[in-house]
Formats: C-alpha cells, sequence, structure tokens
C-alpha cells in the first residue's frame, strides 16, 4: 500500500512538472479579471477541509506549514518541508451550447518551516498567487461584414516569501510574511474577418479584408505583506478553542506593459498567413497597480491528536483595486468556509486506516467579479486525506490527498457556468535538522 502511494505521488509530480513548462494553469473565462484565478497560500491539508486557516496550527501529530496564517510557525517543532503538485478538470458551459471540458496540471508549491526556538519559526517557499488562462470568441458586423471578436490570455503570478512567528506568553502567538509577487500575463484580442485578403485593381490588397490583432504583455512585481496572530483557550484538558486573524495589508506593485498592434491576412483556405504590418507599438509603459487589503477571521476547535473543526471568514476590498489612475471596476468580495479532520486512532498499531486523517469541508465565495448586474459566486464541497508513511524516530513522512468540486457563474443571463475539480497533491517531511551532536 505504501509502495502505491509514493508511485502514485512521483508519477504525478513528473507529469505537473512536464505540464507546468507550458504555462497554462488555468481555463475558464473568469480568470481574466483582475490578476487572474486567485490560488489562495493553501497546502493539501487545508484545502481539503474548505480551506479553513485563520484557527490551525498543528491538526495532528505532524507539524504542517499554514502560510494563511504566519503566527501558526510558532508551532513548529521539527524541520518541515512541502512540496506538490495541483491538477485542474473543468468544464465549461452556456445556455443553447455543448460543454467543454480542459485538464490543466502544474506543480504547486514548494515551503520549508525551520524551528528557531522552542516557541518561534521560520518559513519561507515559493507559491502560486495567480493563474491566467482563456480562449473564447463572440461574432458581429463590422460594417457590413461578419466577423469574430477572438479574447485569448495566459500566464500567472507567483509568490515567493519568508515570514516568522513566535509565541508573546502562553496562549498568544504572532507572526508576519514578506512576499514577493511576479509573473507575466499575456492576452490577446482580435477581429477575424475568416475571409482571405483580396486584391485590387492597383495590385494591392483591399485592406478591407485584413484581420487586427492587439496582444498586450503585463509583466508583474511588487512585495505584498501579511500579518497574523492566533489565540489559544484551554476548553479541557485534551480541547482547545484557536482563535485566529490574518490581514494582506494592501500595496502597489509595479506593472511594465508592452503593446502592439498588427494586421494579418488569411489565404483562400482560411489559414492564417502571417503578419502584414504593425500599426501600433508601446514597450515598457511603467504604471502602479493597487492591490486591495484583506482580513480574515476564523476559529478552530481541536481535541489533541483526534479531531478538529472550523469555520473561516474572508473580506476582500476588491473595489481598490487600479492598474494605473483606471479602477478595474471589481467588487469588493467575501467567502466563508467551514470544515474539520478526523483522526480515528492516531496510535494505532495494527490498522493502518486508524492512522489516516479524513478531511472534509465546504466553501463559498462571492467573488470580485460582476458582469451586467449579476455577480459571480463559487459553491465547492471538498475532502482530504493525510496518508502516513513509514517513518524512524526522527523523521516522519505523509502524503496529502485533497480535492474540490465546485461551480462558478451560472447559465442564466448568458453567462457561462464553471464546473470543476481541483485535485491537489502534497508531500510532507517533519526531521530534525540543524541541530548539534553531542557526544559524552
Amino acid at each position: 500500500m505504501i509502495k502505491i502511494f509514493k508511485n502514485i505521488f512521483f508519477i504525478t509530480l513528473l507529469a505537473a512538472s512536464v505540464s507546468a513548462t507550458a504555462q497554462t494553469t488555468s481555463s475558464s473565462p473568469y480568470s481574466q479579471f483582475g490578476l487572474g484565478d486567485l490560488k489562495g497560500s493553501l497546502l493539501p491539508q487545508t484545502r481539503g477541509m474548505g480551506g479553513i486557516s485563520m484557527g490551525i496550527r498543528k491538526p495532528g501529530v505532524y507539524d504542517n506549514i499554514n502560510m494563511a496564517n504566519p503566527a501558526s510557525y510558532s508551532t513548529l517543532s521539527l524541520t518541515t518541508f512541502e512540496v506538490g503538485a495541483s491538477m485542474d478538470l473543468r468544464s465549461l458551459s452556456k445556455a443553447g451550447t455543448n460543454g467543454k471540458s480542459q485538464f490543466n496540471s502544474t506543480l504547486s508549491h514548494i515551503n520549508f518551516g525551520i524551528p528557531v526556538s522552542r516557541s518561534s519559526a521560520l518559513s519561507f517557499g515559493l507559491v502560486p498567487y495567480s493563474d491566467l488562462g482563456y480562449q473564447f470568441k463572440n461574432t458581429g458586423k463590422l460594417d457590413t461584414n461578419n466577423v469574430e471578436y477572438v479574447y485569448g490570455g495566459e500566464g500567472g503570478v507567483s509568490k515567493a516569501y519568508a515570514g516568522y512567528g513566535f509565541k508573546l506568553g502562553k496562549n498568544l502567538s504572532l507572526g508576519f510574511n514578506i512576499g514577493y509577487l511576479f509573473g507575466s500575463l499575456k492576452e490577446n484580442r482580435s477581429v477575424d474577418f475568416r475571409v482571405p485578403a483580396t486584391i485590387n485593381n492597383k495590385g494591392g490588397y483591399d485592406l478591407a479584408a485584413f484581420n487586427s490583432r492587439t496582444q498586450y504583455q503585463h509583466s508583474v512585481s511588487g512585495f505584498s505583506f501579511d500579518l497574523g496572530l492566533q489565540y489559544e483557550a484551554n476548553v479541557n484538558d485534551k480541547t482547545k478553542l484557536i482563535l485566529g486573524y490574518a490581514a494582506n495589508t494592501g500595496n502597489k506593485i509595479n506593472s511594465r506593459n508592452d503593446i502592439v498592434t498588427t494586421r494579418y491576412r488569411r489565404n483562400a483556405n482560411g489559414d492564417d498567413t502571417g503578419v502584414v504590418d504593425s500599426t501600433y507599438y508601446l514597450k515598457g509603459r511603467k504604471s502602479k497597480i493597487n492591490m486591495p487589503m484583506t482580513h480574515t477571521a476564523g476559529f478552530a476547535f481541536e481535541r489533541n491528536n483526534a479531531w478538529l473543526f472550523g469555520a473561516d471568514f474572508s473580506y476582500s476590498k476588491w473595489s481598490d483595486y487600479s492598474e494605473g489612475s483606471v479602477n478595474a471596476g471589481l467588487n469588493d468580495s467575501y467567502g466563508i468556509a467551514l470544515g474539520g479532520q478526523v483522526t480515528p486512532d492516531a496510535s494505532s498499531i495494527n490498522n493502518y486506516w486508524k492512522l489516516v486523517d479524513y478531511r472534509l469541508g465546504m466553501k463559498y465565495d462571492r467573488t470580485f467579479i460582476n458582469i451586467g448586474g449579476n455577480d459571480i459566486k463559487q459553491y465547492a464541497v471538498t475532502f482530504g486525506f493525510g496518508f502516513p508513511l513509514p517513518s524512524n524516530r526522527t523523521s516522519f513522512y505523509r502524503i496529502n490527498l485533497s480535492t474540490e468540486v465546485g461551480r462558478r457563474g451560472s447559465e442564466k443571463n448568458n453567462l457561462i457556468r464553471d464546473n470543476y475539480v481541483n485535485i491537489n497533491l502534497g508531500f510532507t517531511l517533519n526531521d530534525k535538522w540543524f541541530q548539534k551532536t553531542y557526544i559524552e
């Protein structure tokens, strides 16, 4: 059984690394807004519980890295390494049309947590921040000609971070992350006549039949800052309540934009035969992107190495999001997450399945997207497992698997319904690194 789990993990990791080179990690038209689909600073352990994270410190016998609330770093007692991959299965449908299915996969995270003292620790790593990926078209008329308006985009933003968490007294923990966002977002807008360019009586091409394409490339970079706190209160000898809060302070990041508009033609078969000329070119226009403030608060009830359940509420002021002097017209967003975990018997010797962590959750989000007066909402249920692997006295290993089944948008009011299944797979290592060995 253990060999099967290891093989599944490494095959998935290899497949994801190959796919990641294509830079196509999202396939939803809703990713065209803002910086794309937001991924959230969550690992499979918390994704399987609906994404709850504010009150999560050490859910079970293993140390975990909870980036969403850096105050949780203070509970790390062993050096912790996390790496993983994600897969996305998606079906897009519109009223009166057939659904379209997509599959994407990529490496998802690599994280380290290192204890500094008995009540403090460092964490650093690399995680995805957002993904951009869409392709769709509309038909219309330009003068008397039938045309297709084609829209596409790809790319993403990553986040490198370093953080520190520490205990202040017996019950209170504080922490912070300093992150650096970087990435490239590419978008295309085309007006396509879908007919070949014709030669006029002067021997030149009929310009009315030329197609036009504008390409935008946005390179973004800048720092972000997260603050977090957690308060632990003992309900009895075995059960405790953990209250948590975290905030992203909101800040400005850099944007560098390259824009080029070209005209191209098609042959008699309708094939693109290449660019004829460029009608507009702008390189290196710099601006600032104003990022929103985000607040998340939550709690978790936990019985040591047995069970936990909790809830989070989040609010982000996306109405402040702007690129340069242009407000993007996004909504303030909010979300609710509920979830929990059960470990039947963490000390079981003869029954492996009693050692497994079983996770379940649900979530609701009113996203920052509003189209034609219609709020785009997202609903999902989640479940997951934590599979322990053979360990020794100082090293502990576990494979974490989570699945999110959800829906965003609807087919009403000529909108698109986005049904998806997100699968996240991670490997956790706990070990005693960077410790001195004493010989008597």
